[in-house]
């Protein structure tokens, strides 16, 4: 088993010589995004309440409910360009899964610059550890080079 690091930004991006598993977990990761995208964007209350339990009662609920909507808007974007890299340029699977891999991290330190006050804990929050450590997996897996078949 060898691990290629220059697989990340591979020579040629419209070959991806890894494991086919690797990409169908990461088309669903991505679905999953894609959802949770659409959420946030359309909820009439972006899923602040409904889903963070965030109270939006407060003054400048409307602003926190506006953030929502935008925040759901970049990630819907946000996916559906790392969707774009994914069919177009197969090769590119470890960066993409690299990208999902720092996304748990770079909320998880938000949360800590500025933890979010709620009824309960947000889904994403709470799936934050999982998140990161199935994607650290595929992205490790994502840089082995699958051994050719053996011709019988």
């Amino acid at each position: 088993m060898k691990l290629d690091i220059r697989k990340v930004l591979p020579k040629n991006p419209s070959e991806f010589s890894g494991y086919r598993a690797v990409r169908i977990l990461l088309a669903i990761y991505m679905f999953v995004i894609v959802v949770r995208s659409c959420i946030h964007f359309f909820a009439s209350d972006g899923g602040a309440n409904s889903i963070a339990g965030i109270d939006i009662s407060v003054a400048g609920g409307d602003n926190i409910i506006a953030i929502f909507h935008q925040w759901g808007a970049m990630q819907l974007l946000l996916v559906l360009l790392l969707y774009v890299l994914f069919f177009k340029y197969p090769g590119l699977t470890p960066l993409i899964a690299l990208t999902l891999v720092i996304e748990p991290i770079f909320r998880l330190i938000s949360g800590k610059i500025m933890p979010v006050t709620a009824e309960g804990t947000p889904p994403g929050e709470s799936l934050n550890g999982a998140s990161f450590y199935v994607l650290a997996v595929l992205f490790i897996v994502s840089l082995i080079e699958k051994a050719p078949r053996k011709k019988s």
